[in-house]
């Protein structure tokens, strides 16, 4: 089984109602949506916006439903010259950027007495994705590359120098490094999936709004065709 995330209500209703024969159980103030994707078991779930909320869905995904795999799906800012409005970026791995144990010498990022920096997503996920975007979303271009967390909103340029220099993300949201944080626990696969909506830059409040909607649509468009192929 299959679980999917959204942190907000708009990035997963489109998947809800794309699904059959759904049973719903609420928990944590989440609700669960259990039942098909193009023919793949899967529970579907919002799990609010930032960190902590984002881990403990990813815990009960775990713990309530066994699920053999996590996709975290949603839109981010683009830290990439590269990297448009529309484009998707998979993770090849995500960290924590707002960590800072710096003091106690770690790098910048790493959580203490953990022996990794960053958290690796599945390749074969990765892959599968790769493939059914292009597929579904040949408009766009799709990129793999590290996704930085942290509960921040980017929209300052200063800030987004700093994540690229210390980080070299791709993009930066809210979530997905805590559900990777959680599958790595776990040793549960994981893959983020982003559709970009802003630069995160000083732009990011103007285009945020603006492209958050087609961004959306490029996600479920690629969701409903990598299920199709797992």
């Amino acid at each position: 089984m299959l679980g999917i995330i959204g942190a907000m209500d708009e990035e997963v209703a489109k998947v809800k109602e794309q699904m059959q024969n759904v049973d719903v159980m609420t928990k944590a103030a989440m609700e669960f949506f259990k039942g098909t994707l193009s023919g793949q078991p899967v529970v579907v779930v919002r799990s609010g916006i930032g960190k902590v909320n984002a881990a403990m869905c990813a815990q009960i995904l775990i713990d309530e439903y066994h699920v053999d795999a996590i996709i975290n799906t949603g839109i981010a800012g683009s830290l990439n010259a590269s990297i448009d409005i529309g484009d998707i970026v998979l993770s090849t791995d995500t960290l924590e950027h707002d960590m800072d144990a710096v003091a106690f010498g770690y790098p910048v990022g790493q959580i203490p007495r953990m022996d990794t920096l960053s958290f690796e997503a599945d390749a074969k996920l990765r892959a599968v994705a790769k493939a059914a975007c292009e597929k579904v979303n040949p408009e766009v271009k799709v990129f793999e590359g590290r996704v930085v967390s942290g509960d921040q909103f980017i929209s300052d340029k200063a800030k987004k120098k700093w994540l690229v220099e210390n980080f070299a993300g791709y993009c930066t949201e809210m979530e997905g490094a805590a559900i990777a944080h959680a599958a790595y626990l776990n040793n549960v696969p994981f893959l983020i999936i982003r559709a970009i909506s802003d630069k995160a830059d000083d732009s990011a409040s103007v285009d945020y709004p603006t492209f958050e909607a087609k961004a959306i649509e490029h996600s479920v468009k690629l969701l409903l065709e990598l299920c199709s192929r797992l």
